[in-house]
């Protein structure tokens, strides 16, 4: 659930304030002692304003310890040391300037300390000198990786012609194999052989003449086969 609103919207005045109702918010103040929610401050104050209005209106302008004007150079030193310390955190660094508001020393900040800072060469957000800037852990580690990774890629030059020259042995056996199909003539057979193959009473030529059907002729074999296992 979000937070309750501090009053209801409906009737409060919103824009400048008047001299007669900050009267009537100092009066009330001064007279209860400041004991009092804020959220109640209007209503019994008799103000149509909201209670964070009511709030910042005296933090702000109507305190009796309100300090007026611009920082001295002590309190700028202090809100330098405390900015270095704490950052943006206005609050904080205002409740150690007595009489000084949050908003006050942002404002005073940001239009005058900050163009200082710089004229002077220090940053405002690190407060170190302009350019100096501190290398990042993740950058640090990629460094010192890619040094490795340069260092282990690098071989000894005697492992780097180790190595047989295997491309010439591959190609002399392919040239082999190419001449070899491209002969002319093909191996020689052996005639007993084929008189053994014909001669034999197993012996069929319906594969040879399914061979020729085809319109392939094998090299081996001539008509003068199939006339003499026909008689």
């Amino acid at each position: 659930m979000g937070r309750q609103p501090c009053c209801d919207k409906l009737g409060v005045k919103r824009g400048p304030w008047t001299a007669e109702e900050d009267k009537k918010l100092i009066n009330f103040i001064l007279t209860n002692g400041g004991h009092c929610c804020w959220r109640a401050v209007p209503k019994l104050a008799g103000l149509l304003r909201c209670g964070k209005s009511c709030r910042l209106r005296w933090t702000n302008y109507l305190r009796p310890d309100l300090k007026r004007g611009l920082l001295s150079e002590a309190e700028e030193k202090l809100v330098i040391d405390l900015h270095a310390k704490l950052g943006n955190r206005w609050s904080k660094i205002a409740s150690k300037l007595p009489g000084r508001t949050d908003n006050e020393i942002k404002n005073h900040w940001n239009t005058h300390i900050k163009k200082k800072l710089i004229k002077m060469g220090i940053d405002p957000v690190t407060h170190e000198p302009l350019g100096q800037k501190a290398a990042s852990p993740d950058v640090a580690s990629a460094t010192s990786q890619s040094n490795i990774t340069s260092e282990s890629n690098l071989e000894p030059e005697g492992q780097a012609n180790s190595s047989p020259p295997e491309s010439s042995t591959n190609a002399s056996s392919h040239d082999q194999l190419v001449n070899w199909l491209l002969e002319d003539e093909l191996p020689e057979i052996d005639d007993s052989w084929l008189n053994c193959a014909v001669n034999g009473d197993d012996f069929s030529s319906d594969w040879l003449l399914d061979y020729q059907s085809i319109g392939i002729e094998d090299p081996l074999f001539d008509g003068s086969i199939l006339e003499s296992s026909s008689n």
